[in-house]
């Protein structure tokens, strides 16, 4: 996860110094293209994370289903042999620590996604302040990233959790409204 954000870093870095020189000769008429470009690295920054997250740090396997529960069971529960029931137990106990640690993977997903959007914000808010419609993009980006968030937590089943992760995603819907569209501008 470390070197996901460490690449994402640099890659935020490389760029910014390089669309700061080049800014200048961008022209108002390309609006349209510029707009899609904005959504396009909204939504590419987003799954980017996503696929970060998944590619470095892979989820709990679900158990698989033996081939006698899938295709043969009798229609008679108390015909059912000893060793068929203790089968059933088996993969009724597999199957509740893949939810467990599914719902711990999920708790993890949350907040490294999470810290992703934040950083992703706080990225378009200064080194990108300068150009618009990548600091848009970004900006876009990280609140998808941050819905995204949010998703996974609810997949916790933890409420308390659950509260934490939406009132961080409030906070920074509050904060960017502020910044981005009430915050005087400075001349």
């Amino acid at each position: 996860m470390g070197v996901v954000i460490l690449l994402a870093v640099v890659l935020v870095i490389v760029l910014s110094l390089f669309f700061q020189e080049n800014s200048k000769k961008i022209k108002e008429d390309n609006m349209v293209l510029k707009l899609i470009y904005t959504f396009l690295i909204g939504i590419f920054l987003a799954v980017f994370v996503g696929v970060g997250i998944a590619a470095f740090y892979s989820g709990p396997k679900r158990p698989e289903t033996p081939p006698s529960l899938k295709y043969a069971f009798p229609d008679n529960k108390e015909a059912l042999s000893a060793e068929y029931k203790a089968e059933i137990d088996k993969f009724d106990q597999a199957e509740k620590e893949y939810q467990l640690q599914s719902q711990t993977y999920n708790k993890n997903v949350s907040i490294y996604s999470l810290i992703a959007s934040i950083l992703i914000v706080i990225t378009s808010l200064t080194l990108f302040k300068n150009i618009l419609f990548i600091a848009d993009g970004l900006l876009l980006g990280g609140v998808l990233t941050l819905l995204y968030s949010v998703i996974r937590g609810f997949d916790t089943q933890d409420n308390m959790f659950r509260f934490i992760v939406v009132s961080i995603g409030l906070f920074i819907s509050l904060f960017l409204g502020y910044t981005k569209f009430i915050k005087p501008t400075k001349k």
